[in-house]
């Protein structure tokens, strides 16, 4: 306890010390005149100008001008024989699946 003791009081002397020391005017009076220096002038120093941008025209792009013609329809003649000839075709395709189906059924 007494090195406890001892201890805040000798930190406490400092701080009232110091405190103390602090405590005085302090008036100056000075006539600052620069001395002449000689030196040469710095060297030039380029700088790179910033870069510009600048932005590109708009592309404007228009679409060709489009002839819509009516449609071709076939006579009554053309679209008979066509329907004709689709179920003939159909009619042949689904013979062969049956003919294949049998065959498969042997084995």
């Amino acid at each position: 306890m007494s090195r406890f003791l001892i201890a805040s009081l000798i930190g406490l002397s400092a701080l009232t010390a110091s405190a103390a020391a602090e405590a005085h005017v302090n008036f100056d009076i000075g006539i600052g005149v620069p001395a002449y220096v000689a030196a040469p002038p710095p060297a030039p120093v380029y700088y790179q100008p910033a870069p510009v941008y600048v932005a590109p025209r708009p592309v404007v792009v228009e679409p060709r001008p489009v002839v819509v013609a009516p449609g071709y329809y076939e006579g009554y003649r053309e679209q008979r024989w066509r329907e004709r000839e689709w179920r003939r075709e159909q009619r042949w395709r689904e013979h062969e699946w049956h003919r294949e189906q049998r065959w498969r059924e042997d084995y």
